[in-house]
């Protein structure tokens, strides 16, 4: 486990990389929250690495403050996250994804063949790698603004799971319908809400986790990954 260096389109970024212990396996790509790449997405990481997966989470707010590591726990600490994802230029933020995901396949040991899931602001960036990039999964966990990005869905050609609490405080009820909506009948999604639990819902040691939720949504995931990376 080690923190290592991406050649990106704009410059170099840090990514926390964690290693299967047989040195050998597919591809997880773990996008971030607002807090950054912190000892949740480490621990999320080596959870993938423990069932057998490279796993890599790039800093995707470096351009604003490398290396930033916030929790959830002091008000400050959500202003500056909130001040980081609104200054995340997206695009830009896919870039460095699209980068990362590269970067994966190409690690000694890598199957070459890779999948994406993402927290939060991480869970809309998921998304958007299913519809923008080939990664051959992608797990989205509960998404803030996918109902915005609808008219992208088309474009998604691998399994791609998206986790919905039904009580996000974040993502609203006319959100939530939205995206049922949008994505009902799509082939290549899956839909699961998670009823009586608030957004974030699986961020380790965090104010909303759940584990009765935490525990399902992330056997669905491995389910995921499994079938379609292994």
């Amino acid at each position: 486990m080690a923190d290592i260096t991406i050649a990106g389109g704009d410059g170099d970024f840090s990514a926390y990389l964690a290693t299967p212990a047989s040195g050998n396996g597919a591809g997880v790509l773990v996008i971030q929250e607002i807090f950054g790449v912190n000892a949740d997405m480490r621990a999320h990481c080596d959870a993938y690495a423990a069932q057998g997966y490279f796993a890599l989470s790039p800093d995707i707010f470096w351009r604003q403050e490398p290396g930033i590591q916030l929790t959830d726990k002091t008000e400050a600490e959500w202003q500056r996250a909130f001040e980081l994802y609104q200054g995340l230029d997206v695009p830009k933020g896919m870039e460095d994804l699209m980068a990362s995901l590269s970067h994966l396949r190409s690690i000694d040991g890598c199957t070459g063949k890779a999948g994406t899931v993402g927290y939060c602001l991480g869970g809309l960036l998921a998304y958007l790698m299913a519809c923008q990039s080939d990664a051959e999964c992608n797990v989205s966990y509960y998404g803030v603004g996918i109902d915005a990005q609808l008219d992208q869905a088309s474009n998604i050609t691998s399994p791609t799971l998206l986790h919905i609490a039904e009580e996000d405080e974040y993502v609203n009820k006319d959100a939530q319908a939205a995206i049922n909506s949008g994505l009902a009948g799509h082939s290549n999604v899956t839909l699961h809400s998670y009823p009586g639990v608030n957004h974030a819902f699986t961020r380790n040691d965090g104010i909303h986790y759940d584990t009765d939720a935490a525990k399902l949504a992330h056997g669905r995931s491995a389910d995921a990954f499994a079938a379609a990376l292994k």
